[in-house]
């Protein structure tokens, strides 16, 4: 699937989602995708920083949208594992996540994603994030 593709699904597959609050695929290639949220003042925590729910939906979400540009509309793929490491204040303003597939079986997908604001070579959180494949 590619970008217009993984956000169609998205929005038709959360309906009840506020638009944007999930963030949307910007780019789609193999292995790879890149995703990008504009978080409002909801997601934010005391200290104005974007809030550690909100950096990890946002790595879910990234994953989510890798594994289905690989395997297809495939709903109930679901989060088995969610590992978050908090790197640098996540500062507010564009966030940006760059999720990149490590395996693909049959039964499992692992992920590697990485978010970051003004510089990719600085991410503010890391996640290793493992789906289950129907």
């Amino acid at each position: 699937m590619d970008a217009d593709a993984l956000n169609a699904f998205m929005a038709k597959a959360f309906p009840h989602s506020e638009p944007g609050s999930r963030g949307h695929v910007v780019a789609a290639a193999p292995g790879h995708i890149q995703a990008r949220i504009d978080p409002n003042n909801k997601a934010l925590r005391p200290g104005g920083l974007i809030s550690g729910p909100t950096q990890m939906g946002f790595a879910d979400m990234a994953a989510y949208a890798l594994v289905l540009a690989h395997i297809g509309p495939v709903a109930m793929a679901v989060t088995s594992a969610l590992n978050y490491q908090f790197l640098r204040p996540c500062r507010p303003g564009p966030v940006m996540a760059d999720a990149y597939m490590l395996r693909l079986g049959k039964r499992l997908a692992v992920m590697d994603v990485r978010v970051w604001t003004d510089d990719p070579d600085k991410p503010v959180g890391q996640a290793n994030v493992t789906y289950a494949i129907p």
